[in-house]
């Protein structure tokens, strides 16, 4: 059934109905859903750490490291790894989101459960199992596997230029939310280059476009406001994530000042974890989503 949250969003969004969000999405990993898990390079999860932040992260393997054994249950043959927010937190059953993108084609899929690590494997019991549609999703092609020597991480608590410049340039990012007892969920983020705007080294802002009306990850920042971001570098294998508070402003004169926004989020930072060799893939960029808007800067917030 929807949950409060997505409730209180789709009421304000002027979305009357009980069949959108988590009411509309089912436990069971279909065998069509299956067989698109099996040809991905990549999932993007998103979980709670010891201290209750959230934080987005990612997974890669060839083509297999992710099966469906059973229709709930699915296996990921990799583990969060040395400098990563979110290593070692499967060690016992956790609740996770993941999100499985395939560049290529633009289809997407959104798995959430409860995780455990098992060895060198992390497998997932399944709760929620759906399809997003292509919008927003720009065309990338995998080229290889390099893998670094090692992952070197930073941690800070505020970006840095280069971090900033980085987060101003990006066409893709996904947010990682969480609830009490609703358990965790990843979902992407995408629009031309400056869609999301960078107010100084501990602020964000980015549109909400139009979308499936579901507000699964507006509904989870409803009920909390914790939340974790993922920006990948896909020329290099770099990662950067974010973790912080995030807030729905409603107020239309300021979407306006958007294109494409229906309304604005508001990001406020309170770590960054820089992975040089976070992402052992690099991956050519082939165009951008034909739905994407034309980018421009959100203004600043009110005090």
């Amino acid at each position: 059934m929807i949950h409060q949250g997505e409730r209180l969003v789709q009421r304000r969004a002027g979305v009357i109905a009980d069949d959108y969000g988590s009411a509309r999405v089912r436990a069971a990993v279909p065998p069509v859903a299956a067989e698109f898990l099996g040809r991905q390079r990549l999932a993007v999860i998103a979980a709670t750490d010891g201290a209750g932040a959230v934080w987005a992260s990612v997974l890669t393997g060839p083509p297999g490291f992710l099966a469906a054994p059973d229709d709930r249950t699915l296996i990921a043959e990799r583990v969060p790894g040395t400098g990563d927010p979110l290593a070692g937190r499967f060690d016992t059953e956790h609740p996770i989101g993941m999100l499985m993108i395939e560049p290529a084609t633009r289809r997407r899929m959104r798995v959430n459960g409860r995780a455990r690590r098992h060895g060198d494997r992390l497998v997932v019991r399944t709760d929620q199992v759906y399809s997003n549609c292509p919008k927003y999703l720009q065309t990338r092609t995998y080229l290889e596997d390099r893998p670094s020597v090692r992952r070197v991480a930073a941690v800070t608590d505020t970006l840095t230029a280069e971090q900033q410049e980085w987060i101003a340039g990006a066409d893709t990012f996904v947010v990682g939310t969480a609830a009490a007892g609703l358990g965790a969920d990843a979902s992407h983020r995408g629009g031309n280059p400056g869609f999301v705007s960078v107010t100084d080294g501990r602020r964000l802002a980015w549109p909400d476009y139009a979308g499936n009306s579901m507000y699964m990850t507006l509904g989870n920042l409803e009920l909390d406001p914790r939340c974790g971001l993922l920006f990948v570098d896909w020329e290099n294998g770099r990662t950067l994530h974010l973790t912080g508070r995030a807030r729905t402003d409603w107020n239309p004169a300021r979407a306006a000042t958007v294109p494409g926004a229906q309304r604005l989020v508001d990001f406020d930072l309170d770590q960054v974890v820089e992975i040089d060799g976070g992402l052992p893939q690099r991956w050519s960029f082939d165009g951008y989503s034909r739905f994407n808007p034309t980018a421009a800067p959100a203004p600043d917030r009110r005090p």
